[in-house]
């Protein structure tokens, strides 16, 4: 079997589903979901969001000049789903799908409480690039829900939020773990521990 060419396209794929909460007031919250994010940098902490300048959520985020991104899950799917389908023009989004919007830390727009984890972003620069605007962003702030949270190791377990990832105009849930990064060169006794250890996780 040999490889087919196609014409240029955005084929990076999977990637997160997530939902961008935005506003500095109940009267302008919105949320618009977002495939096309990710970082940019770790020192400062930066990421990046891309939005058409003819969504609702577009001149919110400019004119205030920050955003949460809000990370999802197999149980959030049919409202992020609906969020990236429904304007925020006709519709209250929080209301329609029973998102409750909680205070941020560092900002004034809201992050959704039921999502597992919500990065505050402060906008630094629009790079305007065609059918997408990119929204660059410092993380301010990260909130993180305590149930996810391992007792013993105290890490954030995203997994087991059973997380949502979108590929070609489709939505999965994360699956099995495989390894971590660097365990293609740990030693073979480092590895062993690690599959014990999450074997009973």
């Amino acid at each position: 079997m040999g490889k087919q060419n196609w014409k240029p396209g955005t084929m990076v794929y999977p990637l997160p589903a997530v939902m961008v909460s935005c506003g500095a007031s109940k009267e302008d919250y919105n949320i618009i979901t977002i495939a096309w994010t990710g970082t940019i940098c770790t020192d400062p902490a930066m990421c990046y969001i891309s939005v058409r300048p003819n969504r609702h959520s577009y001149d919110i985020i400019k004119k205030h000049g920050e955003f949460v991104i809000n990370l999802t899950t197999k149980d959030l799917a049919y409202a992020t789903d609906w969020c990236g389908v429904k304007s925020g023009r006709d519709f209250n989004k929080f209301e329609e799908m029973n998102l409750t919007p909680g205070p941020s830390k560092m900002l004034k727009a809201p992050i959704i409480e039921e999502s597992p984890l919500s990065i505050e972003c402060k906008l630094k620069q629009i790079i305007e690039l065609g059918s997408h605007d990119m929204f660059i962003a410092e993380v301010v702030n990260v909130q993180a829900d305590e149930k996810y949270i391992d007792p013993e190791s105290g890490q954030f377990r995203l997994d087991k939020a059973q997380p949502l990832a979108y590929s070609h105009g489709h939505y999965y849930e994360l699956g099995k773990l495989i390894g971590r990064f660097g365990y293609s060169v740990m030693k073979k006794k480092t590895k062993k521990k690690l599959a014990i250890k999450n074997n009973k996780k």
